[in-house]
């Protein structure tokens, strides 16, 4: 019927057109990634305009997510061909110029107050090493070549030994959250977080601008936030593994353990959580991915993650239509796979406030097992029934409805889930006939199968869960 887990692309020049938009959302993209590291307001305004008219034609409910920069530091513009040699000393400078070999513009400000002479420097998600030598304090830093290679304009610089002194939010953070709100997003990706704290200030923040109510997702890629990670799950709706950054930050070989600790960590909170950078790289040029890719991509959805997400490979890559529809495919053939349901299956919260809730979607899931059930149908207005049943990740499928226009799209970016608009006031018996009805027109159920529907009742008062029916369709 459909895939359970999810696929994020990374919207740019390749796919910024309607028609390679429609064309990504017909071969299974559920949210659309705008990088705002990237881009003019006018191309993201247009892009995000796009996607309503297309949710809207296509009858789709695709999810946008606005990744902020973040404190993410940069050398300047570089004259071609420069190459920095092994043993070579170059200075890094606050003041602007082109760069060359020998001396080179840094973004940060702050870069020669915060680092301290053996402290390394990594340029180009690590392709260049550099050791620091000395910094006068104020806008000089010397550093020696430790990896030489090419050097080009406008790439990453990490600092895996310094702690930086740059706000999570930067200035230009914030007025980009400021254009996000106004285009109303689903979802909101924090970049560089350290600590819990840095999502409690952004949820202050969106709270300041309105009622918009985007949701958050925390972007794991800093050691500190490895050392908050229960916290920061705690208090971001949902979490990205990106492993670009990470791993030029800590050992990369420390990078698929952290990968499956923080899935399973996300599980037990149902919490959705996204696994980024390089799945299927090599399909920015070429028109097939690496069997390394292939692995991958099958492993994260073995391991229970929400959603894969493609960068490069969608936003500027030659073949954006064919690398979401080969994703697709290594989904539907893990997915076909028994093993990867029930083993994330987990225990309740023993949270008091939500006991009754909790054991209600744990035992939806187990009955969906003994008795082959093809639908888990819910109604929820807050989403934390969607939440917790995608969590016990079920075989059969889960439909969520809800008289919460904005949770319909925020739920595709969750496990397993399938959302509809639903506003009618009716009879309990009656909403479950009606919402049975409405499923079997559009196919996904048929008459005769067994499904479970999970409910508060009195439905009119938006309760906690309490009710639970098997029934035929």
């Amino acid at each position: 019927m459909f895939n359970r887990t999810k696929i994020v692309a990374t919207i740019g020049p390749a796919s910024s057109s309607k028609e390679v938009l429609r064309d990504l959302i017909n071969a299974g993209v559920d949210v659309c990634r705008l990088n705002f590291s990237h881009g003019a307001y006018d191309d993201h305004a247009k892009v995000v305009s796009t996607i309503h008219e297309l949710n809207v034609e296509l009858d789709t409910h695709v999810a946008i997510l606005v990744d902020l920069q973040g404190p993410k530091l940069r050398i300047g513009e570089v004259e071609e061909n420069t190459v920095l040699e092994e043993g070579k000393e170059i200075e890094f400078t606050t003041e602007k110029c082109i760069g060359n070999a020998s001396k080179v513009y840094i973004t940060y400000q702050e870069f020669p107050q915060d680092v301290k002479k053996g402290e390394r420097i990594m340029v180009d998600d690590g392709k260049l090493l550099l050791e620091i030598i000395s910094t006068d304090g104020v806008k000089k830093v010397i550093a020696r070549v430790v990896q030489g290679g090419q050097l080009s304009s406008k790439k990453g610089v990490n600092l895996p030994n310094t702690a930086i002194s740059l706000p999570c939010l930067t200035e230009k953070d914030l007025s980009d959250l400021k254009f996000a709100l106004e285009q109303n997003v689903q979802w909101i990706g924090l970049s560089f977080v350290r600590s819990a704290t840095d999502i409690i200030e952004l949820k202050h923040l969106i709270r300041q601008q309105g009622e918009k109510s985007p949701r958050i997702i925390a972007k794991i890629e800093k050691p500190e936030a490895i050392s908050d990670i229960d916290d920061i799950i705690k208090e971001a709706d949902g979490l990205m593994v990106a492993r670009g950054d990470l791993g030029v930050e800590i050992p990369m070989q420390n990078v698929p353990l952290l990968q499956k600790m923080i899935v399973k960590k996300c599980l037990q909170a149902s919490k959705p959580v996204i696994i980024a950078t390089q799945m299927m790289e090599s399909m920015i040029s070429c028109s097939t991915p690496t069997r390394a890719e292939v692995s991958d991509v099958a492993n994260a959805v073995m391991d229970g993650t929400d959603a894969v997400m493609l960068s490069g490979e969608t936003s500027v890559g030659k073949f954006p239509v064919r690398v979401v529809e080969t994703m697709q495919k290594i989904i539907t053939v893990i997915e076909n796979d028994e093993d990867i349901y029930y083993k994330h299956f987990l225990s309740c919260s023993k949270d008091p406030r939500r006991y009754i809730s909790d054991h209600i979607c744990s035992n939806a899931c187990t009955m969906a097992q003994q008795v082959n059930a093809k639908a888990i149908i819910t109604l929820t207005h807050s989403g934390y029934t969607a939440l917790m049943l995608s969590s016990k990740r079920p075989k059969a499928p889960i439909f969520v409805f809800t008289d919460n226009r904005s949770l319909v799209s925020k739920l595709s970016l969750v496990w397993g889930i399938r959302g509809f608009y639903y506003n009618r006031q009716i009879s309990t018996d009656h909403t479950i006939d009606d919402i049975k009805y409405m499923l079997k027109k559009k196919g996904y159920i048929n008459e005769g199968d067994l499904v479970i529907f999970i409910a508060s009742v009195p439905m009119t008062e938006k309760g906690k869960t309490n009710m639970l029916k098997l029934s035929h369709a």
